[in-house]
């Protein structure tokens, strides 16, 4: 049974974490016309199109892409709570409420993580290789997060240290969730 759940939160994972990259993408302006954008709309438009007809993006997000990673971490947590045996529910919630807010965690400690990773990549990429096809999305990703951090921490001996000072805000973020 571990397995098959593990597998299942593989899957379900990855999928959750393209949504998510994809709704991130389009609230933040990042241009999908790079590998990356094509990846993530590739793999994500047998859910989304078919739930935008009902769901519209409105005020500049995509609500679908966002509903599509919340519908995929609901069933694997609802599968999950579901499989356990004996689940101790505090200060009377219901068992649907418990498990909508764990998808609603997960999904927010999922967000983080990608957020995490995109800082990673570009503080690697600016010194590694700053003209790579993945520069430019991951710095249009992390920009409206390490603007406000540049704006109060300056560049010291032309090092940039705002990556460093959002991650370690966002895991501080991640320990509360």
């Amino acid at each position: 049974m571990q397995a098959i759940v593990f597998l299942l939160d593989a899957v379900v994972s990855f999928f959750c974490t393209l949504f998510l990259l994809r709704f991130m993408m389009q609230a933040m302006r990042v241009s999908f016309a790079g590998q990356i954008g094509d990846f993530v709309v590739k793999l994500t438009n047998w859910a989304v199109k078919p739930l935008r007809r009902v769901i519209p993006g409105v005020g500049g997000f995509d609500w679908a892409s966002l509903i599509a990673a919340l519908a995929l971490q609901l069933l694997l947590t609802g599968i999950i709570v579901g499989a356990s045996i004996g689940l101790d529910i505090a200060d009377g919630l219901t068992i649907s409420t418990t498990i909508l807010l764990m998808a609603v965690r997960g999904l927010l400690r999922l967000a983080v993580y990608i957020l995490i990773g995109a800082l990673i990549l570009q503080a690697v990429l600016s010194w590694v290789n700053p003209y790579s096809p993945l520069s430019a999305p991951a710095y249009q990703l992390t920009r409206p997060l390490l603007d406000p951090i540049r704006r109060i921490l300056p560049t010291i001996s032309g090092i940039d240290l705002s990556p460093l000072v959002a991650i370690l805000l966002l895991q501080a973020a991640l320990m509360f969730l």
